[in-house]
């Protein structure tokens, strides 16, 4: 089950159970999330909470070009830092309430105030905002997974609030096996994509030509691993004479 939600636990979330009884959390493994990359750079975030977590949070969302707000009465030394460069705002006080949510795009919890996550969770939904309290999902409309980054690829791993430690496993078997050269890859195909919205007439017609490159032989994951750049751009135009040539012959 979810952290921070088992029978015989102080209640920490929206129901104010007293002694957790699980209520919140029974059917959280039956329900599908809908998966989605979001595109944060330039919106405004908030993060409450100036622990590590809080830290966590924030360098998450600084990665991703967001721009941060603290929302804190005191915060670590790294977040102090982050704050006297500039990188993020740093309002030195407690969460005041939905004001806090003002043209807000997300905003993450990450305080030990069970009271301030409820507080925050419950004015950024009347807002229909995003929102995620951590370590407590039934106080989340969105669950932030393990995430696996090389480059531009990103690959998202969730248990839905399961378990931390088998997400944190499965990052380090798939950043393993997903390492740079499948970076590398989508950064020359992106590089062909020009061509085949110009060429290429269907949506069939390109994703042939894609996956003719993608699970061809030889196989360009293994070029690339090899450092053998110049054969994968070959196979790219090699597959682009192809498929134009077989468009000239069935015009």
């Amino acid at each position: 089950m979810p952290a921070q939600a088992y029978a015989g636990k102080e209640c920490v979330c929206q129901f104010k159970r007293g002694i957790c009884d699980q209520t919140c959390v029974r059917d959280m493994l039956d329900t599908p999330v809908y998966i989605a990359c979001l595109r944060l750079r330039g919106r405004k975030c908030v993060v409450v909470g100036g622990g590590e977590i809080g830290l966590e949070k924030v360098e998450g969302l600084l990665a991703c070009g967001g721009e941060v707000t603290l929302i804190a009465p005191e915060a670590s030394s790294e977040l102090r830092a982050l704050a006297d460069e500039g990188s993020i705002a740093w309002e030195r006080r407690p969460y005041a309430g939905p004001a806090d949510l003002e043209g807000v795009f997300i905003v993450i919890a990450a305080t030990d105030d069970t009271d301030v996550n409820i507080g925050v969770y419950e004015d950024a939904e009347r807002r229909a905002m995003l929102v995620n309290v951590v370590d407590v999902p039934p106080l989340c409309n969105f669950i932030l997974p393990a995430i696996v980054r090389q480059g531009s690829m990103a690959i998202a791993i969730s248990t839905q609030g399961a378990s931390p430690a088998l997400a944190k496993r499965m990052k380090a078997e798939i950043s393993e096996q997903f390492g740079p050269a499948y970076a590398e890859l989508a950064v020359i195909l992106n590089e062909a994509r020009g061509w085949a919205k110009g060429t290429l007439p269907t949506y069939n017609d390109r994703k042939e030509f894609f996956e003719s490159i993608v699970n061809g032989d030889p196989d360009p994951v293994q070029l690339l691993r090899q450092g053998r750049t110049d054969e994968v751009r070959e196979l790219v135009e090699a597959a682009k004479r192809r498929h134009a040539g077989a468009l000239g012959a069935s015009a």
